[in-house]
């Protein structure tokens, strides 16, 4: 199992400065880790977060520190977008994390059923390694790059759809 890196507080003030007032928004926390971001969303209002974490015991972790207005899945992403899709679920904001240097970034924006859950005007936001830069080389779901954004060795890159 991979340690799990917490995004860093200047990453977190920076990311929710951009986003703005996220109040009544549904916000979605992929690869949720120790579910920093989410929380930090249910904390400024949003209505709802779902958290996904593959790793069984993060995600009871993350159980701890929720709310009513949380949902935890310990499911792997493909799977987790599937269950997401056939409970139509939509989101304005959709958060990933995924571990640096994977291949992740490049990864998640192609995956099978992520347009389905992008609610109208949607942001999809990934925090990546500067050394790992996203393209969007390959781009079935018509993503624009409207914003990337450094901090030290983070970069947090936000897209929406076209």
């Amino acid at each position: 199992m991979k340690d799990v890196r917490p995004t860093s507080g200047r990453v977190l003030s920076a990311l929710f400065n951009i986003l703005g007032d996220i109040e009544g928004k549904k916000f979605l926390d992929l690869f949720a880790g120790t579910g920093r971001i989410g929380l930090e969303a249910l904390k400024r209002n949003a209505e709802e977060c779902v958290f996904v974490e593959s790793v069984k015991s993060r995600a009871e972790a993350i159980k701890n520190f929720s709310s009513e207005k949380s949902l935890i899945l310990s499911l792997d992403i493909r799977r987790a977008l599937t269950w997401l899709v056939k409970r139509e679920m939509k989101f304005d904001i959709i958060f990933a994390d995924p571990p640096y240097n994977s291949g992740w970034c490049e990864v998640l924006p192609t995956l099978q059923n992520l347009n389905k859950i992008f609610a109208d005007e949607a942001v999809l936001i990934i925090e990546h390694s500067v050394r790992e830069p996203l393209t969007l080389k390959d781009n079935p779901h018509n993503l624009e790059i409207i914003s990337q954004r450094d901090y030290g060795e983070t970069c947090l890159t936000f897209m929406k759809k076209t």
